[in-house]
């Protein structure tokens, strides 16, 4: 055989048992449930000793009941959660061509209320909202995190992720020092996670309630000794914007349990 024949069959039995070079690098990604005690851990995979569940209940019991006499309720407009929501939470924060920026879930559940419903919004952290977010956001349990790709997006999400790296606060810290360059080391007993948002809204033990990514971020600025954003800004919804790509093919959590 000569070497020209020689070489191709040589590739051609390599590419049959697998062993071209690998297209690209393990994915070094990990979810704060990585993180967690394995107590923690069975809880968030156990439906029935999960404690977030009681407002997922909550939340189907909200999306089948009108909020008022007069007014739809969200099954009206979208019907069956699990099929008309799969897939739905997984792609917020997502474009509102009305506002002309970028809204996260929750808002989104507002602007429904508002439009639809002609009912008051409610705050980032009222059960009801945490109740339909946790229950919407369970639709698309398992599935990977895709964040919208609307173009239109791009410069909040620049934004958000200037707000990532910047040092704030008396401690002079940014998100990335510690999620991004001591994760996996521990701070005050607890190990500090990689800060994936992928199982929002979820219950924290030190919380004993569900909560919201907002709450979650605004307790690490006060961490950090620095003046909070307000609950609602767009500055917070242009972090969550990167913080959604950063986690972008990870697995949606949604209703998490942590430490």
């Amino acid at each position: 055989m000569s070497r020209r024949p020689r070489v191709l069959a040589l590739a051609a039995l390599a590419l049959l048992l697998g062993c071209a070079a690998p297209s690209s690098t393990p994915d070094s990604r990990r979810s704060g449930f990585d993180f967690m005690g394995e107590q923690t851990q069975a809880m968030q995979r156990d439906d029935s000793a999960n404690p977030a569940m009681l407002w997922v209940q909550d939340g189907e019991a909200a999306w089948s009941t009108p909020p008022a006499p007069q007014a739809r309720a969200c099954v009206s407009c979208h019907a069956a959660a699990p099929s008309s929501m799969r897939g739905v939470a997984a792609r917020y924060p997502a474009w509102d061509p009305v506002l002309a920026r970028p809204v996260n879930l929750g808002t989104r559940i507002n602007l429904c209320r508002e439009r639809y419903q002609q009912q008051q919004p409610v705050a980032a952290d009222h059960q009801l909202l945490l109740a339909l977010e946790a229950f919407v956001g369970r639709q698309s349990r398992g599935m990977p995190i895709a964040p919208d790709p609307d173009p239109r997006l791009q410069a909040f999400r620049e934004r958000g992720a200037a707000l990532y790296t910047q040092r704030i606060g008396q401690l002079d810290l940014s998100c990335a020092q510690c999620h991004d360059q001591m994760a996996g080391r521990k701070l005050a007993g607890s190990v500090i996670p990689q800060g994936h948002a992928t199982g929002y809204p979820l219950y924290r033990l030190e919380w004993q309630g569900l909560g919201s990514l907002t709450r979650r971020v605004r307790g690490c600025m006060t961490g950090v000794r620095a003046e909070p954003l307000a609950a609602g800004s767009i500055e917070l919804v242009e972090l969550e914007l990167f913080l959604a790509s950063r986690a972008r093919g990870m697995a949606l959590e949604t209703p998490a349990v942590r430490p």
